[in-house]
């Protein structure tokens, strides 16, 4: 009880009324100080700054037009092949003779491209609506080769049109002739089947690949010319590999998007 009381008067005591708080250490100071520069410089940056950021997706080079499956209209053994694949072939080109009950039948290219596959050979029997070739359609010899890539549904809304696409093409070694350069020429509209990408490329086993995620959305990618390339095209290094590459080659591309504030992401 006689602590208590002695407490009771020292604080009813007015002699010490006078005397300086201390709210902080020097210590203490520093690191206030430096926590509002770092604030602050956080804050600037996220006004003024930008982050860029990339989507990579598979794709394949082909043509704008894309390829058709050539399919047997009769029924039959085939006893002539006109073709081979690689081959260009105009429109209505013969490219099959078929020994039919009724005679011989001439199958014919429907539309003018390269024969890309050809599953028929000579004593094959087929049947009506077998698929017997694939032709990728092309307006001719300097028609442009472009890439096709797959992107998920999702995340094809930030993809601008004429963004820069760097890809990485399976013949290539990147590590000695760099990536290919290109722009997103068009994106795709809604997410498409299996089936519809299949008919696209000519290619149920791509077309199953490119699927395997769910459905994706195509993005057309325009290749940069460059005609003292030997490939035509621009590359990352200076001339690119030396030799041609062909459609229907894999490809990666990696697309990158336009640069963002990162305070665009803070704001609704």
């Amino acid at each position: 009880m006689q602590f208590r009381q002695q407490a009771l008067s020292k604080l009813q005591s007015p002699e010490e009324i006078d005397l300086p708080v201390r709210f902080a250490r020097p210590q203490g100071r520093l690191v206030l100080f430096v926590t509002v520069m770092v604030m602050a410089a956080a804050c600037f940056w996220a006004v003024t700054g930008s982050v860029s950021s990339t989507i990579d997706a598979p794709g394949i080079l082909t043509h704008a037009q894309g390829s058709y499956v050539l399919q047997s209209p009769v029924a039959g053994q085939i006893t002539g092949v006109y073709a081979k694949e690689g081959q260009a072939l105009a429109a209505d080109a013969p490219l099959l003779k078929v020994r039919t009950a009724q005679g011989d039948r001439t199958v014919r290219a429907i539309a003018a491209g390269r024969l890309t596959s050809l599953s028929a050979t000579i004593g094959s029997v087929v049947a009506t609506g077998a698929n017997v070739a694939s032709v990728e359609r092309t307006g001719g010899a300097d028609d442009p080769l472009m890439v096709m890539l797959y992107l998920p549904g999702d995340s094809v809304a930030s993809v601008p049109a004429g963004a820069s696409v760097d890809l990485t093409v399976q013949s290539v070694p990147a590590e000695q002739y760099g990536v290919l350069r290109g722009r997103v020429a068009a994106v795709g509209r809604a997410p498409q089947t299996q089936q519809q990408i299949a008919a696209f490329l000519g290619d149920a086993q791509l077309a199953e690949q490119f699927s395997q995620h769910g459905r994706p959305v195509g993005v057309l990618v325009k290749l940069d010319a460059a005609p003292g390339t030997k490939s035509g095209y621009r590359w990352s290094s200076a001339d690119g590999p030396p030799f041609t590459v062909d459609s229907m080659t894999l490809a990666t591309g990696t697309v990158h998007l336009a640069d963002r504030r990162p305070i665009d992401w803070l704001l609704p």
